[in-house]
């Protein structure tokens, strides 16, 4: 055990690395610069803006400047186009956003997926397991910038009390969570479907039903600890994709959260701010990706 974590947290150590490494020099090849205004900026200005945040040095130089700021003190650097604003301020005060909907979104996706998985692999070949393969086909296939939107029209015209746009209310949490959740739900339900098919047709499994174990105990107590493997490998780096990835479902329903602050510094040329969020996501993923692994170690004890 001890071998495994040291080996998966030097992987993830790499993993950063090259992610900051590559997303440091991407930034860079941007188009555009982070300094353009409606009006123009006399030169001698524009060069001290630069001065002031490094942009003037080499390459080489600004990388491992950064590189010294990021391991040494811990700095993601300041914002480029906001004086005095630091990276991470801007992280910790959307990041708690970002993990409400994702909780939120999560819960959904458990209490749906899961259980429509367990019950169409119970009812295999059934009408139930038909509907539940339909609604997580639907769900992988439409995209989250096809079903947020739509939501919203439906709320927007049939359930008025509840808002299309904002973070002021827990009413507001509703149709992001749902957004979010469905299309994980899909995977989920599908994911558990074939973990519990694997199961179901393993030789103890019966032997319990020719013993005459009832079904429910089967299900519960033998079928869902093995069963729901693929899924626990999935919930992991679903939750981290879930506060890290929903740049699209914060854009639509304009929740200040950390996806929309990407999506405004790809626009805005920020390149700390993009180079910070970048890295905050990637140790989100490779810490969800060791949980998970930890997780199935746990349910499965041929892993151990």
């Amino acid at each position: 055990m001890l071998k495994l974590l040291i080996s998966r947290f030097l992987q993830g150590l790499l993993t950063l690395f090259v992610l900051v490494t590559l997303t440091f020099f991407l930034v860079r090849m941007m188009p555009g610069s982070p300094y353009v205004e409606e009006k123009a900026i006399p030169e001698h200005v524009l060069e001290r803006m630069k001065a002031y945040t490094g942009l003037d040095q080499p390459l080489p130089v600004q990388y491992g400047r950064y590189l010294k700021n990021l391991i040494i003190e811990q700095d993601l650097g300041d914002m480029i186009r906001k004086d005095g604003v630091k990276v991470s301020e801007v992280i910790a005060d959307s990041f708690p956003v970002s993990l409400v909907l994702g909780f939120a979104s999560m819960g959904i996706a458990l209490m749906v997926g899961i259980p429509a998985g367990v019950i169409a692999a119970v009812r295999k070949n059934s009408p139930t397991d038909f509907a539940c393969l339909a609604f997580a086909m639907i769900g992988i296939c439409l995209p989250s910038f096809v079903i947020g939107p739509l939501l919203a029209v439906f709320a927007g015209l049939q359930l008025h009390s509840l808002n299309v746009a904002g973070w002021s209310s827990a009413t507001d949490w509703i149709l992001p969570s749902i957004t979010l959740g469905l299309i994980n739900a899909a995977y989920l339900a599908r994911l558990s479907r074939g973990g519990m098919l694997d199961v179901l047709s393993q030789d103890y499994i019966r032997t319990a039903k020719a013993k005459g174990v009832p079904a429910s105990r089967i299900i519960i107590r033998h079928a869902l600890k093995g069963g729901l493997i693929p899924a626990v490998a999935f919930i992991g780096p679903a939750f981290a994709a879930m506060i890290s990835g929903s740049f699209v479902i914060e854009t639509i329903f304009q929740i200040p959260g950390m996806g929309q602050h990407f999506v405004n510094a790809a626009t805005d040329r920020e390149f700390f701010l993009i180079q910070g969020l970048v890295l905050f996501y990637g140790f989100l993923i490779v810490g969800a990706n060791l949980l998970a692994d930890l997780a199935q170690i746990a349910l499965n004890p041929r892993l151990r």
